[in-house]
């Protein structure tokens, strides 16, 4: 099953934007539409991961990222990030 037909909770851009390690202890970013919990990454202390800030839809960086978006994978994902 797709995630987006699941039924994971809608997050608005705005509820993301605070889940950026700063405002909130929480550490989420998005992903083609899908929310990700990185909080437990080592990778994203904080909230930055080399020059990508946490709180933000990450797909068009991705391109230039040296791994692929199998990394996601790896991450909980809590919702769905709505338009």
């Amino acid at each position: 099953m797709n995630k987006k037909d699941s039924n994971l909770p809608k997050i608005s851009k705005r509820t993301l934007s605070l889940r950026n390690g700063q405002d909130h202890e929480l550490v989420w970013v998005a992903y083609k539409g899908l929310v990700y919990d990185v909080t437990q990454s080592r990778l994203w202390r904080e909230g930055k991961h080399y020059e990508h800030w946490a709180g933000q839809d990450l797909t068009e960086e991705l391109q230039d990222a040296p791994h692929s978006a199998t990394v996601f994978n790896r991450m909980e994902c809590v919702g769905v990030l709505e338009e």
